[in-house]
């Protein structure tokens, strides 16, 4: 490892790439990622610049980058020997409040005199081969130190003591540049935060357009976007968690960018908490983009010698439109976010009973769903929630981690085993982080969930909130849910969390410390997976909450997948996958096919499309297989068998948005492998409208050189022709209808 203070030497054997450039006369540091240059400038009164954030640069004149101009006085110059020179003008890295910057501070620290002023200059800086992990957080990660560098930036208050680690690092092979802060107390005397922001940058201009992905229960991550308007245009999340609402990402649409075309910067946050997002726009039209902990509500008592290290923040630019930055976070997430036996797996198809059958089974209805599937080319039963205390509804057991007899009287082994029989493996449902006031957990410690002193319990869907942040909770959930997973041979888990949090307080902790409750409630969370997933490698575990309510990089970082939404309707699917897709891969997402009437809109919609859209995602089913008619078998056999030839295209392949569900009727999206050797095109048009035009659709990714043929039939396609030419758009009849189409190299 080589560290440096104010030198430029790299002392790296082994043929380690050199990603970080320390330019000493000049004082930059030039990151450069796979092929993306980001650029800082420590100015000679010690404050970290930001100068560039885009395609990667040589970097011959870096320094011409930063331009300053004298304002009037309501721009205070910060040195009198440079008036040009304002903090509330300079482009900064990691900006402070109170000593002249008026915009959005990254931070803010109150110090014992009572004040919140500090003023952060740079000390020494370190460069790192590889990416050192960041302490009780998920992060991004590398297997091999020649995969990236990191530039740690140390500044220093020195008023307070307060050091901040401000950590960079650059990939070979990604496109994607993350940080975090680390803020370290070496005062003699108590600090409060009450700010604490991964990453913040200021854009030189305001020509954009902010991307968000936001919505509700049953209908997450709806791409919406705005022109920049001069002041504070943000997202967040006070919940608890990342949420159904908000999702820990924004984009910044440079000025004529499309889903191919122009620049895109996005950042997306690794975590799974109350998070804030956005852009502040200044008098001068500069954009300051920011996102971290929400600093609502949060505080955290920094003692002498203590640290505290914000989650990661991960940073992508694109010159090649939102298509190419979703497939930039696409491959890194895919590959270095997702850990552990089934990141680089395809993940099996499932049968899950839950809309089939809610609360009501035994043993012998889930044999025969089970049984049913099998026959049709299922691999993996899932049994969810009911089967645990005395679960006959949502009311109650929640905490009772033991199996209800009356409906399995022979035990959970005995289930598992008749599964198992039938050649398919076996899931199981959990809601580890809640308890029902009505449960034996809860009448044994009433303590033990989220509650407040002299205030109501406040219940959704008859349940609480256990308090995580605590260790005795975090070890009941541990051998709670490891005693189930050792019991019988289970190879799956859906962890769900089911409501948001309210009276958010610890019985454990002091009064000067409540407002950490929050933040200690996710590390307690994020230990809890730890230890469950390190303990069983070989199960597939699934994040959901209410479904896709916690949908989000941190989980990621423990469950390979999640569960979309509860929404499986697939007219409302092609939003919701869509707007999933332009940060999360294709296999993070669940996507099944269910009933109709479906149970969350009451659309009538035709099997066929229902599958269509499922086999965009990790493919599965969530009905009575044993009661549908014969002919609806015959073309659930099919879907199965299709899943089956192109998982590995949908789960690993690069996939293209090519007509977009927010701007028309008609849906459209590709995956090609990555020898562009294979393709698979799935289209959905939502109403028919009589005598329609003829029109074609083209298609993205391929190799222009080559030839294509398409499943069932004989004709041969160039390349060329399907990317500049395109398909003839399929004409059909009756609302709801898709088409899928197959192609292979010849």
């Amino acid at each position: 490892m080589a560290s440096h203070s104010g030198t430029s030497v790299h002392v790296y054997g082994g043929g380690i790439p050199i990603l970080v450039q320390y330019m000493e006369q000049h004082a930059i540091f030039h990151l450069q990622s796979k092929d993306t240059s980001y650029v800082i400038h420590i100015t000679k009164q010690g404050y970290p610049a930001h100068l560039y954030w885009g395609k990667k640069i040589r970097g011959v004149q870096l320094r011409r980058l930063l331009e300053l101009k004298e304002r009037c006085s309501f721009s205070p110059s910060t040195d009198l020997d440079q008036l040009e020179l304002s903090l509330d003008t300079l482009p900064q890295e990691y900006p402070a409040y109170g000593n002249s910057d008026f915009r959005m501070p990254a931070f803010q620290v109150l110090l014992p005199n009572g004040t919140t002023v500090t003023d952060l200059r740079y000390e020494s800086h370190r460069i790192i081969p590889g990416k050192p992990g960041l302490a009780g957080l998920p992060a991004v990660y590398t297997e091999r130190d020649d995969e990236a560098e990191t530039l740690e930036l140390i500044l220093k208050d020195e008023f307070s003591g307060l050091n901040v680690v401000l950590s960079y690092t650059a990939f070979s092979d990604y496109d994607a540049i993350t940080r975090s802060a680390r803020l370290v107390n070496n005062g003699k005397q108590t600090l409060q935060l009450q700010r604490a922001f991964s990453m913040s940058l200021d854009m030189p201009n305001d020509q954009f357009e902010m991307l968000q992905l936001s919505g509700a229960w049953t209908r997450e991550r709806y791409m919406h976007k705005r022109k920049l308007q001069p002041g504070l245009q943000s997202i967040e999340s006070r919940r608890g968690s990342s949420s159904h609402m908000q999702n820990p990402f924004v984009a910044l649409l440079a000025e004529g960018a499309t889903e191919d075309h122009g620049d895109v910067y996005g950042v997306s946050l690794v975590y799974s908490g109350n998070f804030t997002a956005g852009v502040e726009v200044d008098q001068f039209h500069t954009s300051r983009l920011f996102i971290g902990l929400n600093p609502f509500d949060f505080g955290w008592r920094l003692e002498p010698g203590e640290q505290f290290q914000t989650p990661e923040a991960v940073m992508v630019h694109s010159d090649q439109g939102l298509g190419g930055m979703s497939r930039s976070f696409h491959d890194l997430y895919r590959s270095r976010l997702i850990r552990g036996t089934f990141r680089d797996q395809t993940r099996p198809i499932l049968i899950n009973n839950w809309e089939a059958t809610y609360f009501n089974f035994n043993a012998d209805k889930i044999e025969a769903i089970a049984r049913t599937g099998k026959e049709l080319g299922i691999e993996l039963f899932v049994l969810d929630d009911g089967w645990f205390g005395k679960r006959d509804g949502d009311t109650t057991s929640l905490g009772d981690w033991f199996v209800d007899r009356n409906k399995l009287p022979n035990g959970l082994e005995d289930l598992v085993s008749r599964v198992r029989q039938l050649d398919m493996q076996f899931g199981l449902w959990f809601e580890p982080e809640m308890i029902s006031p009505d449960s034996e957990l809860y009448r044994a410690h009433p303590d033990w969930c989220l509650h407040v002193e002299g205030h109501r319990r406040t219940q959704a869907r008859h349940q609480l909130v256990l308090d995580l942040s605590r260790a005795d909770v975090q070890e009941y959930i541990v051998k709670a849910v490891s005693d189930i997973l050792s019991s019988a041979p289970i190879t799956y888990v859906k962890w769900d969390m089911n409501r948001n949090m309210t009276e958010v307080g610890s019985d454990l902790l002091p009064a000067e410390r409540q407002r950490e409750t929050a933040h200690r409630y996710m590390l307690g969370l994020y230990q809890v997976l730890e230890r469950i997933t390190s303990a069983f490698p070989n199960i597939l575990f699934e994040s959901c909450s209410g479904g896709g309510g916690r949908f989000d990089p941190g989980m990621l970082y423990y469950m390979p997948q999640t569960w979309t939404s509860d929404n499986s309707d697939a007219v409302s699917r092609l939003k919701i996958q869509y707007g999933t897709s332009i940060v999360y891969p294709i296999s993070t997402m669940g996507a099944h096919v269910s009933a109709v009437p479906n149970h969350q809109v009451g659309r009538m919609t035709p099997l066929e499309t229902r599958g269509n859209i499922a086999l965009s995602g990790n493919f599965g089913y969530e009905l009575d297989l044993s009661i549908i008619r014969e002919e609806e078998k015959e073309i659930v056999k099919a879907q199965l068998k299709l899943y089956k030839d192109i998982r590995h295209l949908v789960q690993f392949g690069d996939f293209y948005r090519l007509l977009s569900p927010f701007e028309g009727n008609d849906t459209a999206w590709m995956f090609v492998s990555k020898d562009k050797k294979e393709a698979f095109v799935v289209y959905a048009s939502v109403l028919q409208e009589p005598n329609p035009p003829l029109n074609r659709f083209r298609l993205k990714g391929l190799d222009p050189e080559r030839d294509y043929k398409l499943d069932g039939e004989e004709a041969i396609f160039g390349g060329d022709e399907l990317l500049y030419a395109g398909l003839s758009t399929p004409q059909f009849s009756g609302d709801y209808a898709s088409k899928v189409y197959h192609f292979r190299a010849v």
